[in-house]
């Protein structure tokens, strides 16, 4: 694992992250992204920053689930949403990025089929 910054729309976060992670990540452009990484655990999380509130914080961000309905939402023929969030700034509450989390449901996901 590394500690590494992640940035999303409002801000970054500081976290350890295995190399499958550190991967998913890295888009390329020289800086690594939180949406792609799906859900961080807090305990993996030493810091954050906010473009809202100016500041760097110490320790995790708020982390604020939202509701996918009524269970897992389904993406694609063989790729549900099973559940999606913010990571909120600690000071003034602000989103500093997203996060979903997937989950496979039979087949390849990386296939992504569309559902009719």
């Amino acid at each position: 694992m590394a500690e590494l910054r992640l940035f999303g729309s409002g801000g970054s976060i500081v976290a350890d992250l295995t190399e499958e992670q550190a991967k998913a990540a890295d888009l390329g452009v020289g800086k690594l992204f939180l949406a792609p990484v799906g859900k961080i655990e807090q305990s993996k999380m030493s810091g954050h920053t906010c473009n809202g509130c100016k500041k760097e914080f110490d320790g995790p961000p708020k982390i604020s689930p939202e509701s996918v309905g009524e269970g897992p939402e389904q993406v694609s023929e063989n790729l549900l949403l099973v559940e999606k969030g913010q990571y909120l700034c600690g000071g003034c509450g602000s989103a500093i990025g997203e996060y979903r989390v997937f989950e496979e449901k039979g087949g390849d996901a990386g296939l992504a089929i569309p559902s009719a």
